[in-house]
């Protein structure tokens, strides 16, 4: 009985510890001024999503009624870069006729325009995201004239909308990066793998029809893969399967000489990451495994669950390189597989791939290469098995 009273005080008391923290906390964070803050950042965090997809109808529609709550206008109103009205939130009164004319004016010039009605003032804000870049115009309507105070006011929401259009483009332009750079891989997929897979496939033609045939759709569906026309990311499930395409053209062409080992986690078959991530990281180690005139070869391919990350890996038992080379940014130039071969460097696409990994997931995913001199290579991935707004 005593054990019972004692705990029931103890929660009491823990109660009552937490009550009071919580009204000096409600005391603290719920002054007018605080609640006046809080109110802004969320407005003006509303108004950042739409504008975060650039300067449209729709994400003029969506945005113009929080840019208007946080620039405390009658009404707003919302322009392209010609001047011609996407938007308009409020009542018009009477100012809405003015809005296109005082919008190109703004937009030529580059500095606000003023508008005076009989009760409302016009105020064009150009939206400016660099020097001679107008992208369009606010037009912010209010009652009487404008003090020092309100047209600062009117300069800081449009500067504001400006920030998430010129975030809105870099967006834009990353994604556009990241095409050229899938483009490029593309394009690096090697020549001389095309070459020696239609001579493999061309060899069984008469000695081995079925196995011909089941070469050419492995080589169908592994080109339609490569040049796929979707997104910029991929599943982990999708892109091995693809590398047992391009390894069954490999061992068809090497037989026993080509030892291929693969050990997946099936719980990370569903992970994200960029679309032919793997493709140049095989490559290479089929070309080390077999490379400087050997008569065989292993390949390991590994991806394991991590907690919150997915780590993949790719090791042959090849010549391996020097780390020095890999130190000194040369990750792109030396061929380390013997004799150069003309347009077929070495490491085809793996600075690529690093890049790509980076500016998805961070610094912290970039490549790791372990290797050297007659030691083979290993190079390993980690990807993050959910990252907010990466999807394939």
């Amino acid at each position: 009985m005593t054990t019972f009273v004692v705990a029931v005080a103890v929660v009491v008391a823990m109660a009552l510890v937490v009550l009071l923290i919580w009204r000096r906390t409600q005391r603290v964070v719920t002054t007018p001024a605080q609640r006046a803050v809080h109110q802004a950042l969320h407005t003006a965090s509303l108004a950042a999503v739409p504008l975060r997809r650039g300067l449209t109808e729709a994400s003029a529609r969506a945005a113009a009624p929080h840019l208007r709550t946080l620039a405390a206008a009658e009404g707003l109103g919302v322009a392209d870069a010609e001047g011609v009205l996407l938007a308009w939130d409020g009542p018009h009164t009477g100012m809405l006729g003015f809005f296109g004319a005082a919008a190109r004016r703004a937009i030529a010039s580059e500095r606000p325009v003023l508008v005076d009605g009989d009760e409302h003032t016009l105020i064009a804000q150009p939206l400016l995201i660099d020097v001679g870049a107008a992208v369009g115009a606010l037009g912010m309507v209010i009652t009487g004239k404008p003090g020092p105070g309100m047209l600062g006011a009117a300069a800081e929401v449009a500067r504001y909308a400006c920030g998430q259009l010129e975030l809105a483009e870099l967006d834009a332009s990353r994604a556009r990066v990241d095409r050229a750079e899938v483009r490029a891989l593309r394009a690096q997929i090697s020549p001389h793998f095309i070459y020696n897979a239609l001579n493999t496939i061309a060899s069984f033609v008469r000695t081995d029809p079925d196995r011909a045939r089941e070469l050419i759709l492995e080589f169908a569906d592994f080109t339609r893969y490569s040049f796929r026309a979707a997104g910029e990311f991929t599943v982990l499930a999708d892109e091995l399967r693809n590398i047992e395409r391009y390894l069954a053209l490999e061992q068809a062409r090497f037989g026993d000489a080509l030892d291929v080992r693969l050990r997946i986690a099936p719980e990370v078959l569903g992970v994200v990451l960029p679309f032919l991530a793997l493709q140049p990281l095989v490559e290479n180690a089929v070309r080390h495994g077999l490379g400087g005139g050997r008569h065989g070869g292993q390949l390991s391919i590994v991806a394991s669950d991590e907690g919150t990350d997915c780590l993949i890996s790719v090791e042959d038992d090849g010549i391996g390189m020097d780390p020095d080379l890999l130190r000194s940014g040369a990750l792109d130039a030396v061929d380390t597989s013997g004799p150069t071969r003309t347009g077929e460097a070495a490491h085809v696409g793996l600075s690529n791939v690093d890049d790509r990994l980076r500016a998805a997931f961070g610094n912290d995913y970039g490549l790791v290469v372990e290797t050297a001199p007659g030691a083979g290579t290993k190079v390993s991935m980690r990807v993050p098995k959910f990252r907010p707004g990466i999807r394939a």
